[in-house]
């Protein structure tokens, strides 16, 4: 069977405009905000952190937050986001947007990935469908914009199961083995392994497993060059973690695998549990807009199973590893990211051939879809509230960019909704899709930024350096001790309590800054030598610590002479 009998159209390429256009799609989608939106606590912050520190220091094996090792992740995300800095023209006095264009690359190439292997897969109109929705999701939109490893690891994903999707099809064609899908699939792999450890291997090997049990076949696994590609991603990887065993003496295998991938697979970790169905639950919410036309194109796809060893393939790239992430005690919403375009794809697939418009084959999957719906009306009440509320809320006032985004998503909720335009759901995603990019970009570019009591350690950051009295002076922070903190105000910052700051006064009464939450005052004028009438205030930062969820004033000290 080969891929042109299942449907027309299988087995083309994009062409280069088709190429181009998705590119400025993902410009308009993932670029507004990166430069607007602080660096955020606490993940972000501490990977560019890491990288702002290997930059200032020159050693590009070892991963530091001021003092203490990072090892929780491998190098990749790091050396990508130096690779950017020296890009630019920056070094370590990069701003945060630079550390960024890392996720925006990430996710671009995410985009076009899935295009290609949905034209490879049912034609140009199908991948191109796959890729504007792709761009179009809150999930990748968010995580495009944050300086972390999801973004770009879920591009890695794409490459390495568009090269097995090449395989597999050319397996079920019965063709001539080649060299170049499995290369591609162990570059590919090796370079996901160096950004996030086993997510990129992870996923493939589900889909690996689902085929050939599904289909009791296993041969066609050898047309992977498994002896050969193992060796391509020892020499990719294993330098590096040559050299990180010999510099942390193996505490980076300790970290990295011990404390933060194998207690997220036995137990919750940092307070990130939840139990099974957590991605269920938050689904319409992240896939957003394409919530219901999603489920359709899967339970359609699930229908088909075992007509379409295409479907088959999507299938199996989606579903095993969707139930894998709601056993693992520890949860996050972007754990499901790399699954989506498979789901993104199947949506595409029904939709291009029409089979989305048609009923379903069992009376279960009218609830799942009438579930779904409910889910969307909620999601998408939500967005419009962002936009019209938050801002209200925050500052007192009503935001443009909100009341404009109110209204957007609002559109973008009813053309995905599958009950306007279902006569033509080409039209209606292409709607839905515009109107989600343009609602997030309201949002992350005019509504966000400007919820300024949320954004603490700027505020901080921005009087320290109005207040210091020296070119060299470092800040305390008393309590508030966030990352971001760290980034905006210097590697030396100290976090530390009430006596700690005022013994950085103490120590350094000619240059050094307290900043000192509210929580910790009483403390810190005990420890002082001479009380109160040692220190000055020299700054006051009032708003919400969002990280813990609490209102907090913060005062800036220094000596008095």
């Amino acid at each position: 069977m080969t891929s042109s009998d299942l449907t027309p159209g299988g087995g083309t390429k994009l062409r280069a405009s088709h190429y181009l256009l998705l590119v400025f799609i993902c410009l308009i989608s993932f670029v507004p905000g990166i430069a607007s939106i602080p660096p955020l606590d606490r993940d972000e912050a501490r990977y560019v952190q890491a990288t702002h520190q290997m930059a200032e220091s020159g050693d590009y094996v070892d991963i530091r937050f001021q003092d203490a090792s990072r090892y929780k992740k491998p190098v990749g995300i790091y050396w990508l986001q130096s690779a950017a800095l020296k890009l630019t023209g920056y070094n370590n006095d990069a701003p945060i947007w630079v550390y960024r264009l890392v996720s925006v690359a990430g996710a671009t190439i995410a985009v076009l990935g899935t295009a290609a292997l949905g034209a490879f897969l049912f034609g140009q109109s199908a991948g191109l469908m796959a890729g504007i929705a792709l761009a179009a999701i809150v999930m990748l939109g968010f995580e495009a914009r944050v300086a972390k490893t999801d973004a770009t690891v879920l591009a890695t994903v794409v490459i390495a199961q568009g090269a097995l999707a090449s395989i597999w099809m050319a397996s079920r064609k019965q063709a001539a083995a080649k060299w170049a899908p499995a290369v591609i699939f162990w570059v590919a792999t090796a370079a996901g392994v160096l950004i996030k450890g086993p997510i990129t291997p992870f996923v493939s090997l589900l889909t690996m497993g689902s085929l050939s049990l599904f289909y009791r076949e296993w041969r066609w696994l050898k047309r992977l060059k498994p002896l050969s590609g193992i060796l391509i991603l020892l020499a990719i990887v294993l330098p590096w973690l040559i050299l990180i065993t010999l510099k942390s003496g193996g505490a980076f295998f300790n970290e990295s695998v011990n404390k933060d991938f194998l207690s997220k697979v036995g137990d919750a970790q940092e307070s990130h549990g939840a139990p099974p169905g957590y991605f269920a639950l938050i689904f319409v919410v992240f896939i957003w807009p394409f919530g219901v036309l999603a489920i359709r194109g899967g339970l359609q796809a699930l229908s088909r199973l075992r007509e379409d060893p295409r479907l088959a393939f999507l299938i199996a790239w989606y579903i095993p590893f969707w139930l894998v992430t709601e056993l693992i005690p520890t949860k996050l919403p972007h754990y499901i990211l790399p699954a989506y375009p498979a789901l993104l794809l199947m949506m595409a697939w029904a939709i291009d051939t029409g089979v989305a418009a048609q009923p379903y084959r069992g009376r279960w999957q009218i609830w799942v879809e009438r579930l779904t719906l409910l889910g969307l009306a909620a999601a998408t009440l939500g967005f419009m509230g962002a936009g019209l509320v938050l801002p209200y809320v925050m500052t007192g006032s009503f935001s443009l960019p909100g009341i404009i985004a109110f209204f957007t998503a609002a559109a973008a909720g009813v053309f995905a909704s599958g009950l306007v335009l279902n006569h033509n759901l080409k039209r209606a995603l292409q709607a839905s899709a515009t109107f989600a990019i343009i609602t997030l970009t309201l949002l992350t570019w005019g509504v966000v930024p400007a919820l300024t009591p949320i954004w603490l350690s700027p505020a901080i950051a921005n009087a320290f350096n109005a207040a210091k009295p020296c070119d060299n002076s470092v800040l305390a922070s008393a309590s508030y001790a966030e990352p971001s903190l760290v980034f905006l105000a210097g590697t030396k910052t100290v976090l530390t309590d009430g006596a700690g700051a005022a013994k950085h006064l103490s120590n350094d009464p000619a240059c050094a800054i307290s900043a000192v939450d509210e929580r910790e005052h009483d403390a810190f004028i005990k420890a002082l030598p001479q009380g109160e009438t040692s220190v000055a205030a020299v700054g006051t930062v009032s708003g919400i610590n969002y990280s813990k969820g609490r209102r907090t004033t913060i005062t800036l000290y220094k000596a008095v002479k």
